[in-house]
Formats: C-alpha cells, structure tokens, sequence
C-alpha cells in the first residue's frame, strides 16, 4: 500500500486535541475526526496533515502549496456554520486540481434538495413518497392528489434537524404550523412528504463508477408506543438518554423476503448514480406493509466514526474500519472531475 500525503480538512472547533487522556472519545464531539485521523497515521502509515477551517478557504491553498498532498480528506460539513456551503468548497477542491474524499458538488446539490431529488428519482421511476414545497411567504395548500398523514420537513437540512414526532401530521391546521415551525425556526423551505407508514431502511456505499453496497440496516423502535411514529427524529438520532429510554437501535435488517435483498441494493445503486453521487454515501429508505420500498433521501457524506453504522454495516462485509477508510480514499483518488463534471 502506497503512503500517501494527507490532507485532513475538519472544522477548527474539531480538531481533536494531541493529548486525550481522560477524555471519553467515543463521545467527544470530536469523535469522527479523531477517528479518521488515528486511522489514517496510526492504522494506514499515512502522513497527515491537520487543517482546521473556520471562514477563509485561503488556508486550503497554503497548506496545499506546502504539503503537496496526494488526496485532501474532506470532513467538512459546511462552511462559514451555512450547511449548503458546503459543496462550495468541495467546487474550491477542484479548482485547486486537489484530489478530495467524499462526494462530487454536483451530487451534493442534487441530494441536498429533497424536492429537487425526488423529481430525478421518479423520473428515472424509482419509487419516492409524493411531495409539495411549502415556500415562505407564499400561501400552501395540500395538493388534492395527496392525502393525509403527511411529514413536514425542511428542504435542506440534514442529520433530521427539525424532525420530531410533532411532524407527522393528521389536519391542514397541525400542517400548516408545523410549515411555520420550519419556515422561522430553521430558516429554509419545507418540504411536506407523504407519510409512509412501515420500517427505517439503510444502505451504504462506496465507490464511483463500481459500487459496493453495504447490507441492508435497519433502526428499531423496541420500547415505543403505539401512538409514537416509528421515524428517525432529532432525538432519535443525537440523544443517547432518549434512545436507551425507547429502546432505539440498529442492526442487519431483519426478515426481510429474499425479493427485497436483492432488490434493495440493485435501488440503492440506482439512486446513486441519478443523484449522481461520488466516493460513499447513505441512502434512507422505507417499506410498507405491502412490502414496497420507497426511497426517502440520500446522504452524501455520512457519519463515518468508528462504530457508528456505516462503519458497522461495511465490518458485516468484513470490511474493517482501516479498510473502509482506505477505500474511501482509493475512491477519491480515482475521481475525476474533468470526466464526470
């Protein structure tokens, strides 16, 4: 294995400190960067180094000039605190001819609007719930073609900010509030989805033109009630109280038909390559009672920290943690955006 020249590029309030003793990294704040960096220079013999990025891009270019890298690491999840800044530094990567890890901006953008998404996937007829954009300051109205209950989301934002068991909604009136909700707390247009009732599906990938998917996830609600809808909300993701006290995990989708494990992959490679997706990600699913998979969005650039499901779901594949980190190199390394631009 080649010893590559590596660019780690994270947010500067992430920078994992140089000494850990006594702090609890599997729950740092840090966590996912510590991980990658231990890896890469610990596990890989990678050479790294660290940048942290606040609000100049000028630093990349620096460190650029003078570390030569062979590939830039990108952990970045936005840019200057905006989340959808962040396929603009990505656009900087590649102006810059920096070999980067992670997804294209093309994908990143068509992903990132869930509307804008979804009209891709049913052109190309994959199966995606029924949907409206709800914009701010302009008056919404359930289209007749949709029923309820419907789920009120925001267009944009990722790691299901926003999402609460409050957004599944039954009435126009409970609707309509929660589209204010989004429109003045979270600041961007919602998107409101037709309900589907049924199982929180995964799959992970990596790769560019050759795919590898990851088993089937799934996330269980073991200790919910009836009344409670069985979606990844706020708390289900980012509370560990929350999810010990629902009995929320996750694991190797279970009992599913010998049709849907191998139909699911074969959807999921679908949905990566119209979204136009590069180097890994995560695609979100549902099935309903009559077994039917309905795909809810993709996540570009997934949580990767050691132990958290994309990581777990490619160990099943027996490939471990230093592995998987290596092939999301090798797939950035292998992108080229002059071809696929």
């Amino acid at each position: 294995m080649r010893r590559l020249r590596v660019l780690l590029l994270i947010h500067h309030y992430l920078v994992p400190p140089d000494d850990v003793s006594g702090i609890e990294t599997d729950t740092a704040p840090w966590r996912t960067e510590y991980d990658v960096l231990n890896t890469l220079r610990d596990d890989l013999k990678h050479e790294v180094r660290v940048l942290g990025i606040a609000d100049e891009l000028t630093p990349i270019k620096q460190a650029a000039e003078e570390f030569k890298p062979h590939i830039v690491f990108n952990l970045l999840e936005a840019f200057h605190e905006v989340g959808t800044y962040d396929q603009n530094v990505v656009s900087y990567l590649e102006l810059l001819r920096l070999s980067y890890t992670g997804c294209n901006p093309r994908g990143m953008i068509l992903a990132r609007d869930k509307a804008l998404s979804k009209k891709l996937l049913q052109y190309h007829r994959i199966s995606a719930p029924d949907f409206a954009v709800a914009y701010r300051r302009k008056k919404f109205k359930l289209p007749k073609r949709m029923t309820y209950p419907v789920i009120v989301k925001s267009l944009t934002q990722e790691a299901s900010i926003g999402i609460s068991q409050a957004s599944v909604v039954e009435d126009e009136r409970r609707m309509l509030e929660r589209i204010q909700f989004i429109h003045e707390s979270i600041h961007t247009e919602a998107i409101v989805e037709q309900y589907i009732e049924g199982r929180e599906l995964y799959c992970a990938i990596v790769g560019n033109e050759r795919l590898q998917v990851f088993p089937v996830w799934e996330m269980f609600f073991q200790k919910m009630t009836d009344r409670q809808h069985r979606i990844a909300t706020s708390r289900v993701k980012w509370s560990s109280s929350y999810q010990e006290k629902a009995g929320i995990m996750t694991g190797v989708a279970e009992a599913l038909t010998e049709g849907l494990q191998e139909r699911i992959p074969t959807m999921c490679k679908r949905v990566y390559r119209a979204l136009q997706l590069s180097g890994y990600a995560r695609i979100d699913m549902r099935t309903d009672a009559q077994g039917r998979v309905w795909v809810i969005e993709a996540n570009p650039n997934p949580q990767i920290a050691r132990g958290e499901d994309f990581a777990r779901s490619a160990d099943m594949s027996d490939v471990d943690y230093p592995a998987l980190i290596q092939r999301i190199l090798r797939a950035g390394l292998r992108w080229e955006p002059e071809k696929n631009g």
